[in-house]
């Protein structure tokens, strides 16, 4: 019969012969026996509970401030930014440098790349012949292209039966900087060919053919020879900047005055717009007050867990090491290579630490140095590894890591090993209590088992004692 069967069995007669319950008494035995070690584990698990849960807290506040603050300057919105009025004929963005001031723009010209057409073949598959074609790059003016002697011409291969279809790909594979595809015009295939902007890169292609295996002649191109074939020619972009005007190979030019991108999209001229850069003090303000609140608010929840009569890490390494790195937050330097009279610390951001380890935002050194230094205020709020970000993020890690026993990590790491080691032991002395209690009660059930037999017994022989006195009739 199974154990527990047996167990069973034993419980539902025990008391049968004494009349005491012995089912319970075993139960109370059991339980009195490991009372108090079970007691103390259940109050020492509980305590690590609430330890766990505290550093997760905190560990959750610092990690989650750091990328908040990481996901907000990447919006830009917190850097100088430049504006257009006139978005049809330019997008603007920040350049390496912090630009400032306002700017006119005019546009008369965009670049543009030379589109060229072969005639039209009879499909992409026709053969072209063998041989060889040869760009060479400059400038087209008048019927006529002033090589540029700073672009070497390309020679590309042609080999034996090659169709409209393998030149294409033989001019892409020789990436002398034409694109060549091929389309279905409505009078049949045609070779494109579509070079780089700027006026300066124009080209000419030029054929070799293979004797016996003519055929690329077809493709050739001057632009006095077939001006028909030149759809799109070869442009600079020209532009006025503050009356000033320019020109550019590509609609794209960085930097174009310090702080300023351009990206040319249209042309208005004679109706100049206007470009200038934003103030962002405000935006800085109002961020900077959010950091301090946030800061304020794990500084509370910090100083609730290590409070010396009530906190549960009131003498936890990893909760010390945070109050440390927050102390020290604001004046750390944030910025090591900042030049003299930029900002270096948070704390010339405004970032203040009170006696009780809270912050404040000193509002007037914040003004003060967005008005000193607005480009240097700008490079602390950016991404980088340097800065306001990286100050945090650099806070987060380092009280975070699970390898490093004196951190927020290394404490979570040793309560959860301390907790797994709990309910082992936990689960050991329930095992223990089970056995106990099963052991009382086999011995209580033979203990029982006897004292039924001596009642018995005892039953009987009363009975024959209270026959022989009885009164006889």
């Amino acid at each position: 019969m199974p154990t527990n069967s047996v167990t069973s069995s034993i419980v539902q007669t025990l008391g049968g012969g004494s009349g005491i319950d012995m089912a319970a008494l075993a139960e109370s035995l059991a339980t009195a026996q490991f009372a108090a070690r079970i007691d103390r584990l259940t109050l020492q698990s509980e305590v690590l509970d609430r330890q766990i849960s505290a550093v997760s807290t905190l560990r959750s506040q610092i990690t989650q401030l750091a990328s908040a603050v990481g996901e907000r300057v990447r919006t830009g919105d917190l850097a100088v930014q430049p504006a257009i009025a006139n978005g049809s004929v330019a997008t603007v963005t920040k350049g390496i440098a912090t630009g400032s001031g306002t700017y006119s723009l005019e546009v008369t010209e965009l670049a543009a790349a030379q589109v060229l057409s072969s005639p039209a073949i009879a499909s992409p598959a026709t053969v072209m012949g063998a041989g060889s074609l040869t760009l060479r790059f400059g400038t087209i003016s008048g019927g006529t292209l002033t090589e540029d002697p700073g672009h070497a011409p390309v020679t590309v291969t042609i080999p034996s039966g090659s169709t409209l279809a393998d030149v294409a790909a033989a001019i892409n594979g020789s990436r002398a900087g034409v694109t060549a595809y091929v389309l279905n015009g409505t009078d049949g295939a045609h070779l494109m060919l579509k070079g780089s902007t700027g006026a300066a890169n124009a080209f000419q292609i030029e054929a070799t053919e293979t004797p016996g295996e003519e055929g690329l002649a077809a493709l050739a191109w001057t632009p006095a020879a077939a001006p028909a074939q030149l759809l799109t020619p070869a442009a600079s972009a020209v532009f006025k900047l503050d009356g000033l005007e320019m020109t550019s190979q590509s609609n794209t030019i960085n930097d174009v005055v310090p702080g300023l991108n351009l990206t040319l999209t249209g042309r208005n001229p004679a109706a100049p717009t206007t470009i200038r850069f934003n103030d962002p003090s405000g935006t800085v303000t109002t961020f900077m007050n959010d950091l301090t609140g946030a800061l304020n608010e794990l500084v509370a929840e910090l100083n609730k867990d290590v409070n010396p009569q009530t906190g549960d890490l009131a003498r936890d390494s990893g909760a010390r090491a945070l109050r440390r790195g927050l102390t020290q937050l604001a004046g750390n330097i944030a910025m090591p290579t900042a030049a003299s009279g930029e900002p270096r610390t948070l704390a010339d951001l405004g970032l203040a630490t009170n006696r009780d380890g809270t912050f404040r935002l000193d509002t007037t050194r914040l003004a003060a140095t967005l008005r000193a230094s607005p480009s240097g205020v700008a490079a602390m709020l950016t991404n980088g590894i340097h800065g306001v970000y990286a100050s945090l993020d650099r806070l987060s890690r380092s009280v975070t890591v699970a390898t490093d026993p004196g951190t927020l990590g290394g404490s979570l790491a040793r309560f959860n090993a301390q907790k797994a080691r709990l309910a082992s032991a936990q689960l050991d002395l329930t095992e223990a209590q089970d056995k106990l209690r099963s052991q009382l009660i086999t011995r209580f059930a033979r203990t029982d088992s006897r004292v039924g037999a001596s009642r018995a017994t005892l039953s009987f022989l009363q009975n024959q004692i209270d026959a022989w006195n009885a009164p006889r009739n």
